[in-house]
């Protein structure tokens, strides 16, 4: 009965965000990709909302039920049919009546299995499609057979542009930058490529986190014969600069004067769990990128660690989901990295079995790895060895909530509701 209840729901939300775009014509930009979607989406938000009204996808509001509810402005009604009949009524409010509408839409569009983005790019058809990054071995790829497969499905939705749209793509990713050669619509790129239209070069971090010194990223970007410095403060990773590059992109493609747009970029900051900088016990720095994990989000994850400065560097790490026949490899490829890396590394999840034996490959003391069956325990254990002035970073995939061990070795677990995710009282009970 409640898979019969969804999907009427969904059909019928559906169907009323086609015609609300229909209605009040806002301009749709739509954020697709294996790696950084969220960031980018979060960040193309914060630049446009200097200039335009904009709405943007909830949290991650990307699968086949968050793009209606962003498009009509409705919560998620989780299990609670109430709230599901009164998103309904407020779709067909939207219909009837003239509302004040967002100028602007900054949608995440994911793919969780073939056709969840086939099914809607026609009917969104989107004004500007922004590509981050097709990794090696994305998330989700068990469920579409092949990388390859995952790619076109992606694809979809640059192919469903309006005929004045524009593309804009990752030049640095090969995969990303050949997709233009399919999609006969102007493209424009970003990226640190020396033919990028949005290039960046001279990137720096803060690695330290003193009095009245703050993490951060600063770069040049080139574009149309000129430099300009950029600065994003409170972030760190390479993964936050793309982001950037991507939402100054979506600015000035958009009409927007392009100084203003870099300076409303430097009120980004990151999502709760993707690269966040949390005060740890101990005067520890705990490196929060909890939120998901993709074997090149990992990589990424412990290159940031490696970059930040600390007494010790410890790498906290859960299971990597989806992956396939792929997983095993993919989790000993993370092992052999983080023992280059990190002086002591935890474990979390059934599948971080295969980290451990690509740690164990390599010339790293078996006596500071340690294997955890979930992240409560593994919390409880760092609760015991976090020193001052250690560097800790927490990552896995969803389903292994590394979360709640960030939330045991936060400062102030008081904060856990703004900075951490997954926060929610419905995520609360599972």
């Amino acid at each position: 009965m409640k898979k019969i209840f969804k999907k009427i729901v969904i059909q019928i939300l559906t169907w009323q965000s086609r015609l609300i775009l229909k209605k009040y014509h806002p301009k749709v930009i739509a954020i697709t990709g294996s790696v950084g979607k969220t960031s980018t989406k979060d960040a193309v938000y914060t630049v446009l909302s200097h200039f335009y009204s904009v709405r943007k996808s909830a949290k991650s509001f990307n699968s086949e039920i968050g793009l209606p509810l962003t498009i009509l402005g409705c919560p998620n009604g989780w299990n609670n049919p109430i709230v599901w009949v009164e998103n309904i009524f407020l779709g067909f409010g939207l219909l009837i009546f003239k509302h004040k509408y967002p100028k602007y839409l900054v949608l995440e569009v994911g793919a969780g299995k073939p056709n969840d983005i086939k099914s809607v790019a026609p009917w969104l058809a989107p004004d500007i499609v922004v590509l981050t990054r097709f990794p090696d071995v994305p998330v989700h790829v068990e469920f579409f057979g092949s990388t390859e497969r995952l790619i076109e499905e992606k694809v979809y939705l640059a192919q469903a542009l309006k005929k004045d749209g524009v593309l804009i793509v990752n030049h640095d990713d090969k995969n990303v930058y050949n997709t233009h050669h399919k999609i006969k619509r102007r493209f424009v790129s970003y990226g640190f490529d020396e033919n990028a239209t949005y290039k960046a070069s001279y990137v720096q971090m803060n690695s330290t986190e003193e009095k009245n010194h703050t993490l951060g990223m600063h770069f040049k970007m080139e574009y149309n014969g000129s430099t300009f410095p950029v600065s994003m403060n409170n972030i760190v990773g390479m993964h936050h600069v793309y982001a950037g590059l991507s939402a100054l992109s979506v600015a000035v493609e958009s009409g927007c004067d392009i100084l203003e747009a870099i300076k409303a970029l430097a009120d980004y900051h990151t999502p709760p769990g993707r690269l966040s900088i949390i005060s740890g016990i101990n005067e520890s720095l705990v490196i929060d990128d909890t939120y998901n994990a993709s074997p090149v989000a990992m990589e990424a994850a412990l290159e940031v660690l490696q970059s930040i400065q600390g007494k010790r560097r410890i790498a906290v790490l859960g299971d990597m989901l989806e992956l396939g026949k792929m997983t095993e490899e993919a989790h000993k490829k993370i092992g052999r990295q983080a023992s280059g890396i990190a002086d002591i590394i935890v474990l979390v999840g059934p599948r971080s079995k295969f980290i451990a034996d690509g740690v164990l490959e390599c010339e790293f003391n078996p006596k500071n790895l340690f294997s955890f069956d979930s992240s409560v325990t593994a919390g409880k254990f760092l609760l015991g060895i976090i020193e001052n002035s250690d560097v800790i970073l927490a990552k896995g995939s969803q389903g292994i909530r590394m979360e709640k061990a960030v939330k045991m070795i936060m400062d102030n677990p008081n904060d856990a509701s703004k900075l951490l995710c997954r926060q929610e009282k419905e995520w609360q009970k599972r």
